[in-house]
């Protein structure tokens, strides 16, 4: 199992830490701990732990996406088929009118999107288009952000991709989630998640 120094860890929180923040990296660990996950490799640990970090701002519970002031509206805006970006919502799957706010995103990972609702369901066994709202559940979420990263259900790229055997590519890794975006900075939190795993 993947330990951590709970000393380094508190220093990338900036010296403090919730006993929220703390039940929630504990989840993720036991979480890659599964039989169906087992991961050993710090690396991929490491990357899991800031894609969480990055993805709840620091929380390391699951969230629901953050609006801006318009609300609700920003989820029509932006991922509605009736919204500003059709062709965004076509490629997540959201066909109907009123997706974009029901699949808004949630979870550690910020799941979104009709599709990626319908195919982490199937795997869960958990009818996620129906009750989107169980992303919400931090031992849920957990699941599907260490599932998620470790098979490439997000964009078709696992992380196995750029941290291997011979290769340690933290920055090109973030293409895993949402290609490029952020990747420099969530690159040098997991060097730092990297640092504290014992």
């Amino acid at each position: 199992m993947i330990t951590l120094d709970w000393t380094k860890v508190r220093a990338i929180f900036g010296g403090k830490l919730t006993q929220e923040q703390v039940d929630g990296i504990n989840i993720i660990l036991e979480t890659m701990d599964r039989d169906e996950f087992k991961v050993v490799d710090k690396r991929h640990a490491a990357y899991i732990l800031a894609t969480s970090f990055w993805e709840t701002g620091r929380t390391m519970e699951a969230v629901k996406e953050k609006t801006d002031k318009t609300g609700e509206q920003y989820f029509f805006r932006m991922y509605d088929i009736k919204g500003s970006r059709p062709q965004v919502a076509k490629r997540l799957g959201n066909t109907i009118p009123g997706d974009g706010i029901k699949f808004a995103g949630r979870g550690q990972v910020q799941l979104t999107g009709r599709t990626n609702y319908t195919n982490m369901g199937k795997y869960l066994k958990l009818d996620l288009v129906n009750k989107p709202d169980l992303l919400l559940d931090t031992k849920i979420s957990a699941r599907v952000l260490v599932y998620g990263l470790l098979n490439g259900s997000f964009t078709g790229v696992s992380i196995k991709k750029y941290l291997t055997s011979t290769k340690t590519d933290y920055v090109n890794a973030r293409r895993v989630v949402n290609g490029v975006d952020k990747a420099e900075e969530i690159a040098n939190i997991a060097k730092s998640f990297e640092r504290a795993i014992s």
